[in-house]
């Protein structure tokens, strides 16, 4: 059975210097509802307006 001493750095770093850094922030991706409806809306909006000023 191999044992380890408990290793506080990063390990998947193999350079000293980068060993000492903190670990990566990996950014929240999670996807809002209502991002869709704003883009949908928006775009709605600029069709419209580019469509009504065409006609008149």
């Amino acid at each position: 059975m191999m044992t380890r001493r408990l290793v506080l750095t990063n390990e998947s770093a193999r350079h000293p210097f980068r060993q000492t850094l903190p670990p990566p922030v990996t950014p929240d991706v999670r996807k809002r509802d209502d991002e869709d409806w704003k883009l949908f809306l928006l775009s709605f909006a600029a069709f419209f307006t580019c469509f009504y000023t065409l006609i008149f």
